[in-house]
């Protein structure tokens, strides 16, 4: 009886550290790193996944506490490229290899922010008016790290944003019933969350967290920040955590 108790108790502990083992592997953090131009102050910015991640793409930059963008800091290859997973073959239909494709409802907020215009007037990157590779990577499929940094040297407040985008993220409010026949909305459905948090490089705080401060336009059609945030549901938990990390000058 002893000896099954024994037993019993060392199967339990194998078990626990199974799971534990387990759960490192998948939480395992990716580390990407960027080079802007003229760099003047490093940044890290720890991207912690939430329950609903599921390959999402994104874009990440500067603005000043007006608002005017000041410089991506990062954005996913296939948005950079405008060359996704499964190319299109015409609107509506995709083949089960890369290749290009216009989806301007990605993270639509950030590329109107770019201003950069694409050949055929979007302002979602494209083949010929792609985001440089210094600023991109593959798009990480768990925890990140972005180690990065800004030209953004003076002692004034800025912003940092994050723009997050997953794919046919539908919900009872963001379904395929809303805009009908609509191509770019059925790409997404819900519609990209913005991120943001201001940076004050005078104060000694050693994180900063952003935090949701509205969504794009659900068709990429503009620029436009919606506020309300009501109708969004697991869009909200791709991320659990995003912190900033900010090497002060001296």
């Amino acid at each position: 009886m002893k000896h099954m108790k024994i037993n019993l108790l060392i199967g339990i502990l194998i078990l626990i550290s199974s799971c534990v083992m387990h759960r490192k592997v998948e939480q395992e953090t990716i580390v990407i790193s960027t080079s802007p131009e003229n760099p003047a102050r490093s940044i890290e910015i720890e991207f912690i996944k939430g329950k609903s991640f599921n390959h999402p793409s994104f874009a990440i930059w500067t603005e000043d506490i007006k608002g005017n963008y000041i410089e991506t800091l990062y954005v996913t290859h296939y948005v950079a490229k405008g060359v996704y997973g499964h190319g299109e073959i015409e609107p509506g239909r995709w083949k089960n290899e890369p290749g290009e494709a216009r989806r301007p409802a990605t993270v639509p907020y950030w590329a109107h922010k770019r201003n950069v215009k694409a050949p055929d007037g979007l302002f979602i990157p494209s083949p010929e008016m792609a985001v440089p590779d210094a600023l991109t990577s593959a798009t990480p499929v768990s925890d990140f790290k972005l180690h990065t940094s800004t030209s953004y040297s003076g002692t004034k407040k800025f912003k940092i944003l994050m723009e997050i985008n997953q794919a046919w993220d539908s919900n009872r409010y963001w379904n395929n019933n809303k805009f009908s026949g609509d191509i770019n909305y059925f790409g997404s459905l819900q519609p990209a969350l913005v991120y943001s948090v201001t940076i004050d490089p005078l104060d000694n705080a050693q994180e900063y967290f952003l935090n949701p401060i509205g969504h794009s336009h659900p068709k990429g059609e503009n620029g436009k920040l919606f506020t309300d945030l009501t109708t969004i549901t697991t869009a909200k938990d791709i991320a659990y955590k995003i912190i900033v990390r900010l090497k002060h000058t001296n």
